[in-house]
């Protein structure tokens, strides 16, 4: 008995999970879970279903599934193995630490396959915990110099996903092209506010009493990608640049591994520029 996540987007109309459920049954697959949405504005269906059974042909279950959708569906047969991941870093260990003490324990859902970072301060921390560390200067170099020895070292393993965890380098449309929906950003604002760099000095300045972070996928517009997830926590008068920062960096932690784990778990379908997340 194996177990199967089926994800379908395609637009919508009736009759849509009466056609999926008969598929399922007539392959001997129990959904155990099965959640839908539609988006009214666009017509669009969305569902993500959990099954168990054996099978032994995908490609006839996706063909079945394919003929009963309307056209343009798209289909995706996931199987229930760890995802592999790369992260980049940059200086902040934060969200460096809680990726790799859940990957210690096998408790994150994916495996890290390595850790590329633009500095040397995380490379002891990363290697003690038996994870390779590839230290890559982006000084005196430019950009396409640059992000072609870290795609040299990406490409060296076979990775699902990049993880930016405060990854301080604004990666060029090229980069972003070549691994289009598979880079997630942390971000210390709660996006759309305070895009760029120096969010909490912009925020402590605008005198806000709410400060969040913002897990996104990465496009070419800076800040702007698919928001995963987001989190805010309240501040007052009392909280200086740095009393955010610290506040902020708890948050960013919480904010990206929930994301991930959602990720992980095959939860979340990208619909132009929003989300729909399964929790």
């Amino acid at each position: 008995m194996s177990e199967l996540t089926i994800l379908i987007s395609c637009p919508d109309k009736v009759g849509l999970v009466t056609n999926i459920t008969r598929v399922l049954a007539a392959h001997q697959l129990n959904i155990v879970a099965m959640r839908e949405f539609v988006d009214e504005e666009k017509k669009g269906f969305f569902t993500r279903i959990a099954c168990t059974g054996d099978l032994e042909a995908p490609h006839k279950l996706k063909e079945k599934l394919l003929e009963s959708l309307p056209n343009s569906a798209e289909v995706n047969l996931i199987n229930h193995s760890e995802k592999q991941i790369a992260v980049l870093v940059t200086k902040e260990y934060h969200c460096l630490a809680e990726i790799l003490v859940k990957n210690q324990f096998k408790t994150l859902g994916a495996n890290v396959k390595c850790v590329i970072g633009n500095y040397e301060g995380l490379k002891d921390f990363t290697e003690s915990l038996g994870i390779p560390y590839h230290y890559i200067s982006h000084e005196n170099k430019d950009k396409a110099t640059f992000e072609a020895e870290v795609k040299e070292v990406i490409n060296q393993f076979e990775v699902d996903y990049i993880v930016l965890a405060k990854f301080m380098r604004i990666l060029s449309p090229d980069f972003v092209k070549d691994f289009a929906g598979k880079i997630i950003n942390i971000h210390h604002s709660f996006l759309p506010a305070f895009i760029g760099a120096n969010p909490y000095k912009q925020a402590f300045e605008r005198g806000v009493k709410i400060i969040g972070a913002t897990a996104h996928f990465v496009t070419d517009n800076l800040d702007e990608g698919p928001i995963i997830t987001q989190h805010t926590t309240h501040i007052d008068h009392n909280f200086g640049v740095k009393e955010m920062v610290r506040a902020g960096k708890e948050i960013e932690k919480k904010v990206l591994l929930e994301a991930l784990e959602l990720i992980f778990e095959n939860r979340v379908f990208v619909s132009g520029n929003k989300t729909i997340v399964f929790k």
